[in-house]
């Protein structure tokens, strides 16, 4: 299904544009394209996405707070105004160490 819901006209707010729910991982796709994906994340304080792989690279740009990343195994402290490449192929986690957003960007093709 090809999908945007970012708005044509003007600036669109980010950050601004998901909430936050306490114990939850909220997600919300701006993008669903067989060239890729753009999708809002909110994390609560202590949540996060367990290890898992995916087949393409993806981009992480941190909007607000700060979370822990794990590539391989190897731990790496991201906050708002950072970005993180996670490789295709390697495992790789997510843990909000305070509230945290975040901007996953995966290209396919």
């Amino acid at each position: 299904m090809e999908e945007t819901e970012i708005p044509v006209k003007g600036a669109y707010p980010l950050a601004a544009s998901i909430q936050y729910q306490a114990d939850s991982v909220v997600s919300r796709t701006l993008v669903n394209k067989p060239a890729g994906t753009v999708t809002l994340f909110a994390f609560g304080k202590e949540q996060g996405l367990s290890e898992h792989t995916a087949p393409f690279d993806a981009q992480v740009l941190v909007l607000d707070g700060r979370a822990e990343v794990s590539i391989s195994g190897n731990w790496f402290s991201v906050a708002a105004g950072e970005t993180i490449l996670l490789p295709a192929g390697l495992p790789h986690a997510v843990k909000a160490v305070e509230a945290f957003k975040m901007l996953l960007i995966m290209i396919k093709a």
